[in-house]
């Protein structure tokens, strides 16, 4: 590594040490930056790791598996919306290694605006199942009609082989009311896989209101037999990590699990989009 670019990881790096040390000091009880869905500190920063430290990980030019430790952290504590970290997650994105890149797009949709949806999007053509998995789920939380196209296109089996990657996008289209994604979402019932089917099945009754199961044609025929096919459509949100607490979580002093709470994505009417 050269000297120019050593002085810049330096710089970088005393610059989010010192964002991270005054949001430590001032900022963690407010949750302004908080992951969508977030109501706890999530005590992903644990006990052992200082802000100072993950920062020192996130920037480290030399290690990939401590780039993408740094990045996981900083973005999933309560400060990790500021924007010298988003800057940080943005740069992250031109990783050389898939874990990094792949951290960074998942705090971008943790943390990013509707401008972020580009990003993202541009991430669903990585050549890496990672990366492209964790830009479908960040594409749940942030509302972008760009994002229409290339996911209606991910959820073909023709065009995408990762199962998880269709699941998510499937997911994600639930929530744009327009015919095209209807229609879609009707063409990707064919699916092979129960776990697709299982999303597309779940956006179409969002959007429609209409449960038809898995039975296409009973789709179409209904689609075009009604006017106003979003008549009956749902609130869209988008889904979140939740489970029960372990034993061991009820005792004093032991944080709970890092459930979140269920959100309309960033960037969407509540009245228009649904």
């Amino acid at each position: 590594m050269d000297a120019v670019t050593k002085i810049s990881y330096r710089y970088r790096l005393a610059t989010i040490i010192t964002a991270g040390c005054l949001a430590s000091l001032a900022g963690c009880n407010a949750f302004d930056g908080a992951p969508r869905g977030t109501t706890s500190l999530l005590q992903v920063l644990a006990p052992t790791t200082s802000p100072s430290e993950a920062a020192e990980m996130a920037t480290d030019p030399y290690s990939a598996e401590n780039r993408y430790k740094g990045i996981t952290l900083l973005s999933s504590a309560d400060f990790g919306g500021q924007p010298i970290y988003l800057e940080l997650y943005i740069d992250g994105l031109d990783d050389p290694d898939a874990s990094v890149r792949g951290a960074s797009v998942r705090a971008l949709g943790r943390h990013g605006d509707p401008e972020h949806a580009a990003l993202l999007i541009q991430a669903l053509d990585d050549e890496d199942d990672f990366v492209r998995l964790e830009a479908a789920r960040g594409l749940q939380r942030i509302h972008s009609s760009d994002a229409i196209d290339p996911m209606l296109e991910l959820i073909d089996e023709e065009n995408e082989s990762n199962t998880d990657i269709r699941a998510a996008c499937a997911d994600a289209l639930g929530q744009y009311r327009q015919k095209r994604v209807v229609l879609g979402l009707i063409g990707a019932l064919r699916d092979s896989r129960l776990a697709v089917n299982n999303r597309v099945q779940h956006s179409l009754m969002l959007l429609t209101g209409q449960n038809f199961g898995l039975d296409r044609p009973a789709w179409l025929e209904w689609y075009n037999a009604t006017d106003d096919i979003f008549a009956g459509a749902q609130p869209y949100t988008y889904p979140v990590f939740n489970r029960k607490k372990k034993i061991i979580e009820y005792l004093p002093l032991v944080p709970p699990p890092p459930n979140e709470t269920k959100g309309s994505p960033v960037g969407m009417d509540p009245v228009i989009d649904g």
